[in-house]
């Protein structure tokens, strides 16, 4: 935790008054040494009074370094207040693990939309990140887009956390409000038969309504994908946008089926594509989908 600090500590020091800064250092100070919960509650709702709300200005060095602490961790989107609440939750005592999740669980019971959001994005970083599997697993049934984006973009732990059902669930509600899923971390790694399969399955109900499916759709399926999902592929190629094409034929790509290669076969310019490196998930989602971060 001592280097998540150190950054956090760095980057603030840079982007707030010495006044507020000082304040945080005080409140981080009584947090760490057992203050009363109260002090905790009153300091975390105060910190965007004190310390505004602007953005982080990080460099692409800052970045790095995150994830070198993190792996997957990108606090590019952060705003100062979210990144001084973390210091906060950072404090709380933290050896009896039982008593941390229980402050835990009060501070989500009673927290806003803005704070609520910060906890979430937080997870990868506290300790006992497997002690907190329902947490997450609630923030992805948030009705909240905000809050569900908090814990499903640009978030190492559900990756690193989550159980497949959980993790299905948060990849499909993805899809269905419209989030990228380019910047759902570890989606490659987490791919699973039963994804593609819900996958296909939502495309279908889609298509039923005459409503268009998200080609990132695709992403997780293509090394899971049957023949009836190769059958869909192979429509998509034959009527899709040049999105939606690209999407296919990179799913066609990643199937170890014969009857899938020898569908990308008849699109040779896509292929070909594919196969120089030209065509690639983070060339489409960057050219599709827009920012990658």
């Amino acid at each position: 935790m001592s280097k998540v600090n150190e950054l956090l500590h760095h980057w603030l020091s840079k982007s707030v008054s010495e006044k507020a800064f000082v304040w945080l250092e005080q409140k981080q100070a009584q947090i760490a040494s057992g203050a009363a919960e109260r002090v905790f509650f009153t300091a975390f709702s105060a910190v965007p009074r004190y310390l505004g709300k602007e953005d982080l200005q990080l460099t692409f060095q800052d970045l790095e370094a995150a994830q070198e602490v993190i792996p997957g961790w990108y606090p590019g989107h952060w705003s100062v207040d979210q990144a001084g609440r973390t210091l906060l939750l950072l404090a709380l005592p933290h050896d009896d693990a039982e008593s941390y999740v229980r402050s835990l669980d009060k501070f989500f019971s009673t927290a806003d939309m803005g704070e609520l959001i910060v906890l979430y994005q937080s997870l990868p970083l506290l300790p006992h990140p497997e002690l907190h599997r329902h947490r997450a697993a609630e923030g992805i049934r948030s009705n909240m887009s905000n809050v569900f984006q908090a814990i499903a973009l640009r978030n190492p732990y559900p990756a690193d956390y989550l159980d497949n059902a959980a993790w299905n669930q948060m990849v499909l509600k993805a899809v269905f409000v419209g989030s990228p899923l380019h910047l759902i971390r570890g989606l490659d790694r987490r791919a699973n038969p039963e994804l593609a399969r819900m996958l296909a399955d939502y495309a279908h109900e889609r298509w039923a309504a005459k409503r268009s499916v998200t080609p990132e759709l695709w992403r997780p399926v293509g090394r899971f994908a049957d023949s009836a999902i190769i059958t869909d592929l192979e429509k998509v190629l034959a009527n899709g946008d040049i999105d939606e094409q690209q999407a296919a034929a990179l799913a066609c790509a990643e199937s170890p089926l014969s009857q899938a290669q020898e569908l990308l076969s008849r699109y040779p310019d896509l292929q070909s594509s594919i196969q120089k490196g030209n065509l690639t998930w983070n060339s489409f989602s960057r050219d599709a989908c827009g920012d990658l971060r």
